[in-house]
């Protein structure tokens, strides 16, 4: 498995191998919000195909029930379902970690919905520690071009990071 930065070329393949839902494609908006400084969009690939991605968004969780500041890891997703459970989510949390750690921060963190207590026993594995409660409002455009306003009940979780080091993760740019 090898973990790159997003290019632009690389939207079309997770467009293909990993849909989005709705009419618009969450990862032109990712890739959209790197080119503009927010944030770094980390795909995983295997065999030549994505297989995982999440973002490391520099400006932090927008919920103002999270006053903490340090970047947010958010949008980690693998597909297909077959793949999860095999270190994908891992090695893509490690390497946002890591790249935070190369900037010199020293906290990250991550959120995690109420109802997802798979993704929450991984990031506990992985040294987060709940913070606070929030509610994570979002909005899409669904295929027959409707907005749909989402909420979501999550708990904002942190992790302290270790003095940076260089990592065995080698996050390579497209």
């Amino acid at each position: 498995m090898e973990i790159t930065v997003c290019s632009a070329g690389d939207v079309a393949l997770l467009d293909q191998y990993i849909a989005s839902p709705g009419a618009t494609s969450f990862h032109a908006r990712r890739f959209a919000r790197q080119e503009a400084g927010e944030c770094t969009y980390l795909v995983a690939w295997l065999e030549g195909r994505p297989v995982g991605h999440m973002e490391m968004r520099w400006i932090g969780c927008a919920a103002p029930e999270v006053t903490v500041g340090c970047p947010e890891i958010g949008g980690l997703g693998v597909w297909p379902e077959e793949l999860r459970s095999r270190g994908i989510g891992t090695a893509l949390v490690r390497a946002a970690e890591d790249l935070a750690g190369g900037r010199g921060l020293t906290v990250v963190g991550i959120g995690v919905g109420k109802d997802n207590s798979r993704a929450a026993a991984l990031y506990a594995r992985l040294g987060y520690r709940p913070l606070v409660d929030y509610l994570d409002r979002y909005s899409y455009e669904d295929q027959d071009g409707t907005i749909r306003e989402c909420v979501d009940a999550c708990t904002f979780l942190v992790k302290d990071l270790p003095p940076h080091a260089s990592s065995p993760l080698d996050v390579k740019q497209a």
